[in-house]
């Protein structure tokens, strides 16, 4: 469990080692192993036998984060409260046993894990990009357990560690040192020990700053008039932001603004109760479920076709270097795989490697690359007006415009120079791959791969299954999203996929109200207040107008004579046909796009109302929210009843990352557990008498219980 080694100079090592398990995971197991080493470490130092303590491990991982399955289930405020005051007295021993302790951290070190090295009070860090350390528990609508956010606010301050902590980033060890969270670095395993014995033997005194009266919180606490004013305009301005919707975020400001006013101790108490209360609301419950469960169950192959061997890709190639096809092939570039970038002319493929080249910039200058990366990294991209730089790839990635005989074109042109094996996949974003691939010569092996806007940041991806794509084609598309750190939803051919179908509806709902009479600008902030992160007719306009109408177009084809038609279609053709007011691409939809802005706010149209008279004096907010809410979830439904999608997991996870579906309720399929199967099929019913059968109940919600609905996803 752990290794104990002493050295001539009366240095002590810990080697974290736990029995059984892959990494070291901080749990009761491990802290019972702490006990009887803190009271050996107090009679060492009461006999002058010991002059520092070293902490680091025998696995990959230092140590990461602990039992998430037993706070998910956790009910009692209470229980969690003295569970959290236990972990905290037992970082407190280790930071106070008389001699200084450094964490000599070779792995990962993340939430609850990163606790006991903040305890420490030297941290130094493999120089390893792939190490990550820092408290994503943010993330999981939680904040973490063990005093972290006090402890960091003594080290950096109240305004550098709350955007720290509201971040939620894992770190990479040289973003660790730019903010200030370790140390220092070292480029192997010996030299950071040699480190971490050489700074033990030259600061014998080991008081943190908390502990010494005549230290204080740098940048001072929230009794200063000014400091206290800034903090005001910080929770401000995340209430603006988030609408008081995520109670984690709220608690981090509110435990740093009152723990800045009281000694250490009380602070630490404070910040349990807070941790107490959040773990048991159901905004945490929803989140560790979608954020945690159902994302480690889809990247572990949940969905993934069985029975076929892993694909580890080396080669990608790309066709389009406009904004999202350079995106993809950063994303793929970053994540350790070779680039072909492709496009029509040299002197476009070389924009999309300018593109490139800036991304790396801003990599480095948050510090996620260094500068000597940055050649290493460019020599592993070619730009390109050649299609046969494509032999040696694994797989190809089309990008072009959303055009079916363009992306046919660019297949043929391509297939000339690929074999067998490898993988042609379309990004698009509305046409059936079944229908692109007609054009191919091996339609087993052409896959849609749907990346969202932006490529290099959105976690998901939509992998999508043609008629004739084969079950390995799936499952290598699977590998290489993961490969590239993206998370693989496998969904079925039909129009607009899953995220493209369910986002039209909320479009669809916000244009329908401003048929009905509301005012443009009310539908624009009940959107995003209902947690959405823009209004629907900003997002029609984004999307382009045009695209809206073919999603509904479709929806038409594939539902014959059982389909109704959107009340909001009318409007979409006056816009479109009449006003030939198409979206932001044309220069102007339900926004006016005439002018340059670089903050992108764009004000609606001014002659909106001439075309879409306002009638509507009053409104319940409450019920357009629900609206808003309800058409997608309800569309959610619809998708696993047909089986567009085979789990919740990928539900959810789709509805947060893939179009904004309010992150603080874990997704389409937990809103409704939270909400009360029961009472939702009832709004539905009183929704569908009210404004007509887009909100009649799919048979999936009739079929499922509560229970099934709130079961966590795993895979074994």
């Amino acid at each position: 469990m752990i290794h104990y080694r002493k050295d001539t100079d009366k240095i002590v090592t810990l080697f974290l080692d736990m029995d059984g398990r892959d990494g070291n995971v901080i749990n009761h197991e491990i802290v019972a192993a702490f006990e009887p080493l803190l009271e050996h470490l107090l009679g060492e130092k009461d006999k002058g036998e010991l002059n520092g303590v070293i902490i680091t491990s025998n696995k990959k991982t230092f140590l990461e984060g602990g039992d998430l399955e037993y706070l998910y289930h956790a009910t009692d405020p209470e229980e969690l409260y003295h569970s959290s005051l236990k972990l905290k007295r037992f970082l407190r021993d280790l930071e106070q046993p008389g001699v200084p302790v450094v964490a000599a951290i070779n792995g990962d070190a993340i939430g609850t894990g990163f606790e006991l090295a903040l305890a420490c009070h030297h941290r130094i860090v493999l120089d390893n990009p792939k190490i990550r350390v820092g408290h994503p528990e943010v993330k999981i609508g939680l904040i973490p357990s063990g005093g972290a956010i006090i402890r960091l606010m003594w080290l950096l301050g109240i305004e550098r560690a709350f955007p720290l902590l509201l971040e939620g980033r894992r770190y990479s060890p040289q973003e660790a040192l730019k903010v200030g969270i370790i140390d220092s670095l070292a480029s192997n395993r010996k030299e950071m020990l040699e480190q971490a014995k050489a700074w033990l033997l030259t600061h014998p005194d080991c008081r943190r700053t908390w502990d010494d009266p005549d230290q204080g919180i740098p940048g001072g606490t929230a009794h200063d008039p000014d400091l206290g004013h800034r903090i005001r305009l910080m929770t401000a301005k995340l209430s603006s932001t988030t609408h008081d919707r995520f109670p984690a975020h709220r608690a981090i400001i509110e435990i740093l603004a009152e723990g800045s006013k009281v000694d250490f101790e009380t602070a630490y108490r404070l910040d349990s109760r807070y941790y107490a209360h959040l773990a048991t609301t159901p905004v945490s419950k929803s989140m560790i479920s979608t954020f945690w469960f159902d994302k480690q169950a889809v990247r572990k192959g949940l969905n993934r076709p069985k029975g076929y061997g892993r694909f580890r890709p080396k080669r990608v190639g790309v066709i389009g270097a406009g904004r999202m096809g350079s995106a993809i092939a950063f994303t793929a570039l970053r994540n350790g795989l070779e680039v072909r970038l492709k496009d029509v002319s040299q002197p476009i493929a070389d924009r999309g490697l300018a593109y490139i080249s800036e991304k790396i910039d801003s990599y480095i200058e948050r510090g996620t690359f260094q500068p000597e990366e940055k050649e290493e990294l460019l020599n592993r991209v070619k730009a390109t007006d050649r299609n046969d730089v494509f032999e040696e790839c694994d797989l190809i990635i089309e990008a072009v415009y959303e055009n079916k005989m363009v992306k046919q074109k660019v297949l043929r042109e391509a297939e000339d120079h690929l074999d067998e094996y490898s993988i042609f996949a379309t990004n698009t974003i509305s046409i059936p791959v079944s229908q692109l691939a007609e054009q191919a010569r091996r339609p087993e092996n052409y896959v849609g791969i749907h990346f969202f806007v932006p490529a290099e940041k959105n976690s998901v991806v939509e992998i999508v299954k043609g008629e004739n794509t084969s079950e390995e084609t799936v499952a290598r598309a699977f590998d290489f999203a993961t490969a590239i750190r993206k998370t693989p939803l496998v969904v079925k051919d039909v129009w607009g996929f899953y995220a493209g179908r369910v986002q039209n509806t909320y479009i669809l709902e916000g244009i329908t109200m401003l048929q009905e009479g509301y005012p443009a600008a009310l539908i624009e902030n009940i959107g995003v207040q209902s947690g959405m992160p823009k209004g629907p007719l900003e997002l029609a306009d984004e999307l382009g107008l045009e695209i809206v109408r073919r999603y509904e177009r479709q929806a038409a084809e594939h539902y014959g004579s059982n389909y109704e038609p959107h009340p909001a279609a009318s409007a979409l053709d006056k816009m479109i046909d009449e006003l030939n007011r198409k979206g932001r691409s044309a220069k102007g939809g339900f926004y006016n796009y005439d002018r340059s802005d670089e903050d992108h706010q764009y004000e609606l149209w001014p002659d909106l109302h001439q075309h879409f008279s306002i009638t509507k004096d009053g409104y319940d907010r409450r019920r357009m929210q629900e609206r808003f809410l309800y058409t997608q979830v309800i569309e959610a439904g619809w998708c696993m009843h047909e089986g567009v999608l085979k789990s919740r997991a990928a539900a959810n996870l789709g509805s947060v990352y893939g179009w904004g579906f309010p992150a603080h309720t874990g997704g389409v399929m937990r809103y409704v557990y939270t909400y009360g199967l029961e009472k939702f099929i009832a709004r539905c019913a009183f929704f569908q008498e009210r404004y007509g059968p887009r909100f009649r109940m799919p048979g999936y919600f009739k079929k499922i219980t509560m229970e099934e609905l709130g079961e966590l996803s795993k895979v074994e």
